[in-house]
């Protein structure tokens, strides 16, 4: 099937559209990064996790990063290869099994690795050649970060030992550290977070044998200065030759890889404020924009100060609030300025919806899903997944 790359006619609303050429430009630039700075980039299966695309991404790079059992499997199962794992909590129950899908396991705590890591060493025993590498995740104690949800080193954070906790020699068995403190931040904050860790944990550098700098590293977004990233891990290297260098951004790889498509079904007006009402769901399919909140790029339409829609002018003009088809009051977004007014039936285009979207979608209210579909760059169409009442029913209990 043949699609229209602008408009994508033809082509079901709700859906969303991973387009393999966009996707394919973010991987060639990861893999220029991984080849000229000499650091292994990962993929973080929190941001993106459409294991139907999974053939694309082993032509560019080898690994990934696994936060749960489910996401282990999925990297050594789906992917490939052994996941690089990192949970805030391990318990007895899921331990083994995670064990058998990771070529390194991180502990968020000295009681974690102390509970877990003779299990480790039990392992590493019995598999000889297949050994897993632990480490233990760092709080520096520092983040660029402005929103709160997504500071991991706020006060009183749960994520990470800082360095006054750590023993001045480590426990045996640790060879590595994590480090995760920014969301889709720049290079120039990556700088000032290793001004931190080696101030801070300086001491224990020289005697690891990795350090992973977590995710965050928007490298694919257009503003970001890929040289310095580049000039960063080089000198880090240089200064720790010991070290081999890990990055594991989500967003990143899918950063502006394809749209969720919607269609208007209903437009409401209630005291002047016209709401289009739509067959996707803010809560249910685009949960960050609630929880930031920011308002997303439509294409065609122009975003502008939420109070707007309540303006006078905004009476005269084709502006709109979008509505979701549930029933949450909340379900609902902003003000946009349209090319000319809309109508039931026509179709919205969401922009950059693939990543943190897809692995984060709901069904609540039965809500139908969003089917999820890749558009090659021949140009052929390709459903990667239709969505069912049947999938709504068998969460259910």
């Amino acid at each position: 099937m043949q699609t229209d790359k602008q408009t994508y006619a033809g082509v079901p609303t709700p859906c969303y559209i991973l387009e393999e050429e966009l996707l394919r430009r973010n991987l060639t630039l990861i893999r220029s990064v991984m080849d000229r700075s000499g650091a292994e980039v990962i993929l973080a299966f929190k941001a993106f996790a459409l294991w139907r695309s999974f053939p694309i991404f082993r032509e560019y790079i080898r690994h990934t990063t696994a936060s749960s059992l489910y996401e282990a499997r999925l990297a050594y199962e789906e992917f490939g290869s052994k996941a690089h794992t990192y949970s805030p909590a391990y318990t007895e129950a899921n331990f083994p099994a995670l064990l058998a899908c990771s070529s390194h396991v991180t502990f968020n705590s000295l009681s974690q690795y102390e509970r877990f890591y003779p299990q480790v060493r039990t392992y590493n025993a019995a598999h000889d050649g297949e050994t897993i590498s632990c480490g233990v995740r760092i709080n520096p104690e520092y983040s660029e970060i402005d929103v709160e949800l997504y500071n991991p080193c706020a006060p009183g954070s749960r994520f990470g030992i800082t360095a006054s906790a750590l023993p001045r020699e480590l426990p045996e068995g640790i060879e590595g550290f994590h480090c995760h403190c920014h969301c889709e931040s720049d290079s120039y904050a990556l700088e000032h977070t290793l001004e931190h860790i080696e101030a801070k944990f300086g001491h224990w550098l020289p005697r690891l044998k990795w350090l992973n700098l977590g995710g965050g590293h928007l490298m694919t977004r257009r503003d970001y200065d890929v040289e310095h990233l580049i000039a960063l891990l080089l000198g880090l290297k240089k200064r720790y030759p010991n070290l081999s260098l890990i990055l594991e951004p989500g967003s990143a790889f899918a950063w502006q890889t394809g749209p969720l498509l919607a269609g208007v079904v209903d437009i409401v007006e209630n005291q002047g404020i016209r709401t289009a009402i739509l067959d996707v769901s803010f809560t249910c399919h685009m949960p960050d924009c609630l929880e930031m909140p920011y308002q997303p790029a439509i294409r065609g339409a122009e975003s502008l100060a939420s109070d707007y829609v309540k303006t006078e002018e905004a009476r005269k003009e084709p502006v709109y609030r979008l509505g979701g088809n549930s029933c949450l009051s909340g379900d609902f977004m902003g003000c946009w300025r349209f090319e000319r007014p809309l109508q039931i039936g026509d179709r919205l285009i969401f922009e950059d919806m693939i990543h943190y979207t897809t692995v984060k979608t709901n069904m609540f209210n039965g809500i139908a899903h969003p089917s999820i579909a890749l558009l090659h760059t021949d140009g052929t169409w390709e459903y990667y997944r239709k969505f069912t009442y049947e999938d709504y029913r068998d969460r259910m209990c």
